[in-house]
């Protein structure tokens, strides 16, 4: 694998490991930068190896509180497209400013603000930040693969299902991990759907490079909707 040592000390310490995002949206009841950075700080308590964190201000909070690599995303509605994960330059920029180890961005083959390609886009991204990590937020195996081509440092099976082309895949997705692990020639982060252990271990058992877990940890209000339907039933 190519790269900088520095970008190499930040893909050892993820590799093999849980990492936990600490997100709450303005409509969320912990929506906080405050909060999340303790979160950030019970999820390294716990054993967690990075952090995956929305907005400059809740990374600048983390970043302060725990040493840990953060993945970085900015997440805004655009009108002319369905793209909200890092959707243009001015959140890149936002993300390599504040120090985000990573900058996530959404891969998806969907068009971007201004209607511009993902190539397009992420070409003028790599010639402004050449030593900055980037990883794919991917849906599909065909948008990991062309991510992998044109740069990406790392692929994510994030958006899988959160596409209109995948919407009510079963989640986690062990086979879309485990083709991308054998072909796409970077390391493969697991994302989406991750709620047991049991789930963490058999994708981490796919052989992807570390797995991103958020809900199921970080989001109190969805986890307790999760214990009252099953009452329900």
């Amino acid at each position: 694998m190519s790269g900088s040592k520095s970008q190499q000390s930040i893909l050892e310490r993820i590799r093999g490991g849980l990492i936990v995002s600490c997100q709450a949206l303005p409509e969320e009841p912990l929506h906080s930068s405050y909060i999340m950075g303790r979160m950030a700080f019970a999820a390294k308590e716990g054993g967690a190896a990075g952090i995956r964190a929305n907005t400059v201000e809740d990374i600048t909070e983390i970043k302060k509180t725990v040493d840990l690599p953060v993945i970085g995303i900015i997440k805004k509605d655009y009108e002319d497209c369905e793209i909200y994960i890092t959707p243009t330059m001015d959140e890149v920029d936002a993300l390599a400013a504040c120090g985000a180890d990573i900058i996530a961005l959404d891969c998806t083959r969907r068009l971007r603000p201004g209607k511009r390609t993902l190539d397009d886009f992420f070409a003028q991204v790599r010639d402004r930040y050449p030593e900055q990590l980037f990883m794919a937020d991917c849906s599909d195996y065909e948008e990991g693969m062309h991510a992998a081509e044109i740069g990406l440092d790392l692929i994510g099976t994030t958006m899988h299902g959160y596409t209109d082309y995948t919407r009510g895949a079963v989640l986690p997705d062990l086979d879309l991990m485990k083709r991308l692990v054998q072909e796409c020639g970077r390391p493969v982060i697991a994302e989406g759907g991750i709620w047991t252990p049991a789930q963490l271990k058999a994708a981490l058992d796919t052989g992807v490079w570390a797995a991103v877990v958020g809900t199921a940890i970080t989001r109190p209000r969805e986890i307790t909707k999760r214990f009252v339907a099953a009452m329900k039933q």
